[in-house]
């Protein structure tokens, strides 16, 4: 089929195959997906609003057994680097995201063997506790398995554990590209196959949990893969609906093992528009402006997204790798405005809180990213030494805190 009938399709609201798909990507201009894209996006948000979150990105921990060759942010076990935060320095992130009119922590982190089920559990039950209204989006489908594994329950089980102390959604981490050839690649297959990441977020969903999905393209996987890759994803919303968002970004090579270049602003907002036109079920897309940078992630929403995600109080694993970008609530605001279009505060559910807070009350800036710890912070969290450790250097540590 010729570009000209397949966005004649897309314009009468028909569905693209993955024939389709991969036509538009390689001969359709860049102006014309934006159309096709934007067109979609006016049909599913007519009012104009484009959302965001004020939240807060906490990596618990970068100890990690996965190694996946894409990921700058992860230490081995037993690294000097390594670290878990103690719950009363989460506390004080929460406060620190309450300050600024945060409603919910986005907590992820490495797949550390020396941080049992137990442990989780308790971190949530005591959130809870001291916020009960503050919400907590957590933990990516490998982590979810990678727990499931550590306690030989199913994965099911596990998030019925994480749901009664607290669990209120699951980000889309973790998904990189839901091809196997490109995960065996990446070095990531062994903490989820394709297939199990989209089981684990079949679970999640049938246990009434909403979650987001995720794509990182531009690294070895092959255009073919990534067609596949948002195939799969609108196949599993048809089947659960249990999406609430679609975000993709472009591989960040800086200071990781695989290495390479980082794709362009073009190829991004491609990709963007392509993702709009294949995820008809998906309402949400979200602008990477943490990748991309402000200008990309504002013009993003004349390529399909209708979502400026969160103000990012703190991210780390894409700055390990070397992005830089940061925006406070009114340089996103800013941007949204600028580009026509009215912003609304949002919950992860994407229900409507309001306007811009910062022009109903005083908050603070944050005029650059948080860093995960205190530079250094050695330091190891007393409540540690309540959990059995499976690693060497984990009993060692435990054995550390006991004797203090």
């Amino acid at each position: 089929m010729s570009v000209a009938a397949i966005a004649a399709k897309v314009r009468s609201g028909g569905r693209v195959d993955r024939a389709e798909a991969l036509t538009l990507y390689a001969d359709a201009s860049t102006l014309l997906l934006g159309q096709l894209a934007d067109a979609i996006r006016a049909r599913k948000h007519p009012s104009g609003a484009v959302t965001y979150i004020i939240d807060r990105n906490v990596n618990y921990t970068n100890v990690c057994v996965a190694r996946c060759a894409f990921c700058a942010f992860y230490r081995p076990v037993g690294s000097g680097e390594g670290y878990v935060l103690g719950f009363d320095e989460i506390f004080r992130k929460i406060d620190e995201t309450l300050a600024v009119g945060g409603v919910q922590l986005l907590l992820q982190g490495g797949h550390n063997p020396d941080l049992p089920l137990d442990w989780y559990e308790d971190l949530f039950r005591a959130v809870k506790a001291k916020y009960p209204e503050f919400k907590l989006h957590a933990l990516s489908p490998p982590e979810l398995l990678h727990l499931s594994r550590l306690s030989l329950q199913p994965v099911s089980v596990v998030v019925a554990r994480l749901v009664r102390a607290g669990l209120d959604s699951v980000p889309g981490g973790g998904a990189e590209i839901l091809v196997d050839r490109a995960r065996r690649l990446l070095n990531c297959e062994s903490k989820a196959t394709a297939d199990e990441w989209l089981s684990v977020m079949r679970t999640v969903h049938q246990a009434g949990l909403r979650s987001t999905a995720t794509m990182m393209y531009g690294s070895v996987e092959r255009v073919d893969e990534r067609v596949e890759h948002l195939c799969r994803l609108r196949e599993l919303q048809d089947e659960t609906g249990g999406f609430t968002a679609f975000i993709t970004w472009s591989y960040q090579p800086t200071n990781t093992e695989l290495g390479g270049v980082e794709a362009t602003g073009v190829e991004y907002l491609r990709m963007l528009a392509l993702s709009r036109i294949v995820l008809d079920n998906f309402d949400n897309l979200q602008a990477s402006w943490v990748t991309q940078g402000g200008k990309v992630g504002q013009l993003s929403l004349a390529y399909g997204a209708n979502d400026m995600g969160s103000i990012m109080i703190e991210e780390n694993v894409v700055r390990a790798a070397g992005a830089e970008y940061c925006m406070d609530e009114a340089e996103i605001v800013r941007n949204i405005e600028d580009a026509g279009f009215v912003p609304k505060r949002r919950t992860m559910a994407y229900d409507i809180l309001g306007d811009p807070l910062f022009r109903e009350r005083d908050i603070p800036r944050q005029t650059e990213l948080a860093v995960a710890r205190a530079a250094g912070d050695t330091s190891v969290p007393a409540e540690l030494s309540h959990y059995p450790a499976r690693s060497r250097s984990g009993k060692q540590q435990r054995d550390a805190v006991t004797e203090s």
